[in-house]
């Protein structure tokens, strides 16, 4: 079903008045799109009323609304005090609301803010971001080492965002920033991902419900690896580093540097990959948040959980059967979990054996930066009346910074044989799902209220 709009932009959820329904609509009484917003839908032909309803509604009641609705169409729990059985048959989400959902987890939203000061820089910026481009969520020190992967019924694929350039952003036109999204979509196989559902591939309580047929399941992927060297640099560029606090040693060959590193303020190994880890959390947790959100404004069922086996979605099971993204991994002696380091060509932790050695490593971490399309190449746009002139402000990372996070990194990889030493090159925790919400299952175990307006009205706003 369409809606036929004809004035170019959004005013975001600002509403004239609100309370009425709109005879035949479902859209509050005096809600209107004006041209004070900077959302345009005009390109769309024709214009369905899910986006319009999406693009509308209201941060507050998605914040309000948002819940775990589990139960898609198809799904069936066969015994306990919800027992119930759809009624209705699997089907895809709407290639339209499903790209507003994978730009919304992933997308990039314009560029990023640099810092701005740091009193011991004199006069430079401070140099810890390391992509041009901002996203639809935060990143410590604009980091950015996450990716995104999708499956549904159709395939596998990769959305690589972490360092694109913006597009203009003087104007949201929806379709474009989508189609720019769905132009970055690497195909990696055909048909859904295969995670049995059954323990241990999956947590019981998910075996019914996840990565279900008719669903698109979304997952971040971090560079752990990657993180854990820009930290690096940025303890060096704030004049300390690293002791390894498992062996209780200094790490040799820092000593030489005490003209610009003070060890009496350095950080315990394990604790620089703590941070790191809570970064990349966080950095994963919210963008899947992002899209949770979004869910209530498509009306889409879904919910974000942690409830897949990671090792079997990138590829080290152990079980041939269930091979995963593919992703190459090794089994150390003295730990029982893999360690999972990139799948060539399409996602590599900056670790061996996807760089030659962490001297390499590092090299690529401080050429992202500073290289051609980084957030210091003074070659690159950006929202600043003097692009150049700010780009290049930003502190140098010298041969001898790289030395010192190469000795710290290599110290670090021939020590333990890895690296991070105690936490995952490879980080993978949080998923988001979205399927098309089975209504009934909720009107017969639930008091009204158990979903929104959205998920009442999905398939006719939606076809």
């Amino acid at each position: 079903m369409t809606f036929p709009f004809t004035r170019r932009r959004l005013l975001g959820s600002t509403l004239a008045a609100t309370g009425a329904i709109l005879t035949g609509l479902g859209f509050a009484q005096g809600q209107t799109l004006t041209s004070k917003g900077k959302i345009m839908l005009d390109s769309y032909s024709p214009l369905s009323r899910g986006l319009v309803e999406a693009a509308t509604f209201p941060l507050i009641e998605a914040i309000q609304g948002r819940r775990s609705r589990r139960f898609a169409k198809g799904a069936s729990i066969p015994n306990g005090p919800l027992a119930y059985t759809s009624k209705e048959a699997p089907e895809a989400l709407d290639p339209t609301e499903q790209m507003l959902l994978i730009s919304t987890v992933a997308g990039n939203t314009g560029w990023v803010n640099l810092f701005a000061h740091h009193p011991s820089y004199a006069g430079k910026l401070p140099n810890y971001t390391a992509a041009a481009g901002g996203r639809s969520f935060p990143s410590s020190a604009g980091f950015n080492t996450t990716e995104f992967f999708f499956t549904d019924d159709s395939g596998v694929y990769f959305l690589p965002t972490r360092d694109m350039t913006p597009a203009p952003t003087d104007g949201i036109d929806l379709k474009a920033w989508t189609e720019t999204h769905r132009a970055r979509i690497v195909k990696l196989a055909d048909g859904r991902l295969n995670i049995p559902a059954a323990m241990p591939f999956m947590e019981g309580h998910n075996t019914w419900c996840a990565n279900v047929p008719g669903s698109t399941l979304i997952w971040p992927v971090a560079d752990v690896a990657q993180h854990v060297i820009l930290l690096l640099l940025y303890l060096i560029q704030n004049g300390t580093g690293i002791y390894d606090d498992v062996n209780g040693r200094q790490i040799p060959g820092l000593e030489k540097f005490s003209h610009r590193l003070d060890m009496s303020v350095a950080y315990p190994m394990t604790f620089l990959e703590q941070v790191a880890m809570t970064d990349v959390a966080t950095e994963t947790g919210t963008a899947c948040y992002a899209g949770a959100l979004m869910l209530q404004a498509l009306g889409l069922g879904g919910w974000m959980y942690t409830g897949i086996d990671p090792f079997v979605v990138l590829g080290a099971s152990g079980d041939p059967a269930v091979p995963g993204l593919g992703f190459q991994f090794q089994m150390l002696e003295g730990n029982p979990l893999p360690y999972v380091t990139g799948l060539p060509g399409v996602f590599e932790a900056h670790v061996p054996p996807h760089h030659a050695d962490m001297g390499a490593a590092v090299r690529a971490v401080v050429a992202r930066k500073f290289g051609k399309g980084g957030p210091f190449d003074p070659g690159q746009g950006g929202q600043y009346r003097e692009n150049a002139a700010v780009r290049s402000s930003g502190a140098e990372i010298d041969d001898e910074a790289v030395e010192i996070a190469t000795i710290m990194a290599g110290y670090v990889f021939s020590t333990f044989g890895r690296f991070p030493a105690t936490a995952p090159a490879v980080f993978i925790n949080t998923y988001l799902q979205a399927h098309r919400l089975d209504t009934g299952f909720y009107d017969t175990h639930f008091q009204p209220g158990a979903y929104l307006r959205t998920h009442a009205n999905h398939d006719q706003n939606w076809g």
